[in-house]
């Protein structure tokens, strides 16, 4: 009989990054369950092969996947080759393009291939919902729509704008969610994971298995995962992502370009440390004891090894190192003398206040307006993002690049 870590164990991985679990103590009493009786759950997430390639922000769910497998759980990776013949109307203001079955066939050839850069392959369930939802008669089609209104249907917040702003709604569209939660009727699901966007299409899951007599499935659901801006959703669409098929030393590379509070965001939701872990390096960041700058390096670095491999991140990370002293040497940028004692500059600590440096360095005309541009992301200091307030002289170097939007300056401390 299979073993699995204690109750609190696994939630320590499981919750991390979890927006909301619903609900938590059923949870908490399934999983018990699992290690009494041996048996693993059963846990489901879908995707619709609607595009060919994936970005990090897809990854969220499917690395949570693979937290549960780690644990002994049976995964389910669900393809939804039916339900993108309808398309996920989630978000949409429009009606989605139909794909054709072929288009279809051919994503999700290249979704499985790209999974499997972090679910054990051996150890997953590959599923599609056409299985059973293109098996359905007509008279089967009519006992699920009937177990929904119309009312019901429209309490949805994106149909019911579409519906108050007098914009066309399919009747098909209607099916989607009806369509996904008896997914987790034919796959009898434990949980069930997604987006804070799908919460209605998860809640049918619910609906469905209680009318069919199983136990309903826990609902865990993640935020969306912010782009390189740290401002909006990741989209390629947006020029914002970061694709999981990018060769190492671009992923490496636009990873050292996020700031360092959205550094922690994907610590939380790109990598496979746990709650407690990620918590613990925050604090030694907080103590001194650990640079930003280095946490970050080991982000890109155990990023880069999942989705290529640990030789790949070893040479984009010497490469970047290389790349960035050469420029460093290089840039020609004019160089500004501040004294290490200028008034205002050293807060307590003996750490630098950013903004007084930005106005010092002749980047900012005030403090207010270099605080603002920290805000806007747009402040670098040698080659990384900088969004705090306060950095030591050690984190920064004898000589260094001080960059606002295009304009760059080289401080000499005096």
């Amino acid at each position: 009989m299979p073993t699995f870590p204690s109750v609190e164990d696994q939630l320590d991985l499981i919750t991390k990054g979890a927006a909301e679990i619903i609900p938590l103590d059923a949870l908490k009493e399934r999983l018990q369950q699992s290690i009494a009786t041996g048996k693993p759950l059963r846990i489901k997430a879908g995707f619709d092969p609607t595009a060919p390639d994936l970005h990090l922000g897809h990854t969220v769910l499917i690395r949570k996947l693979r937290h549960f497998q780690q644990l002994g759980h049976t995964v389910i990776f669900l393809i939804g080759d039916s339900t993108a013949l309808i398309g996920d109307p989630t978000g949409r203001n429009v009606t989605r393009k139909p794909l054709t079955p072929e288009q279809i066939a051919a994503n999700a050839e290249t979704y499985k291939e790209q999974v499997f850069k972090i679910l054990d392959p051996e150890k997953t369930e590959v599923r599609y919902n056409s299985e059973w939802l293109d098996k359905l008669s007509y008279y089967d089609l009519v006992r699920l729509l009937a177990q929904f209104t119309v009312s019901q249907m429209l309490e949805r917040e994106d149909f019911h704008k579409r519906f108050d702003a007098e914009q066309p709604i399919a009747l098909h569209e209607l099916i989607y969610p009806i369509a996904q939660g008896y997914d987790s009727v034919a796959l009898q699901s434990d949980v069930e994971l997604g987006g804070t966007d799908q919460r209605f299409n998860l809640m049918r899951g619910r609906d469905l298995q209680r009318h069919f007599g199983q136990p309903q499935q826990i609902i865990l659901m993640t935020p969306i995962l912010e782009g390189l801006d740290g401002v909006q959703k990741m989209s390629k669409s947006l020029n914002n992502a970061i694709g999981i098929h990018e060769v190492p030393f671009e992923m490496y590379g636009k990873l050292m370009s996020i700031s360092d509070d959205l550094m922690w965001k994907y610590w939380t939701f790109l990598t496979d440390l746990r709650g407690s872990e990620i918590e613990a390096m925050k604090a030694e960041v907080a103590a001194g004891t650990l640079h930003p700058m280095q946490a970050k390096k080991n982000l890109a670095h155990a990023i880069v090894r999942d989705f290529h491999s640990q030789e790949s991140a070893d040479a984009a990370a010497e490469n970047w190192a290389t790349q960035f002293q050469q420029r460093a040497v290089s840039e020609d940028v004019p160089v500004v003398k501040i004294a290490r004692d200028s008034e205002g500059l050293v807060a307590e600590g003996n750490a630098l206040r950013l903004p007084k440096l930005l106005q010092l360095a002749g980047l900012a005309a005030s403090a207010g307006e270099a605080n603002r541009k920290l805000s806007e992301n747009a402040v670098s200091v040698n080659g990384a993002k900088f969004s705090e307030r306060t950095v030591s002289f050690e984190q920064i170097g004898d000589s260094p690049v001080l960059r606002l939007g295009k304009r760059a300056v080289r401080i000499e401390w005096i």
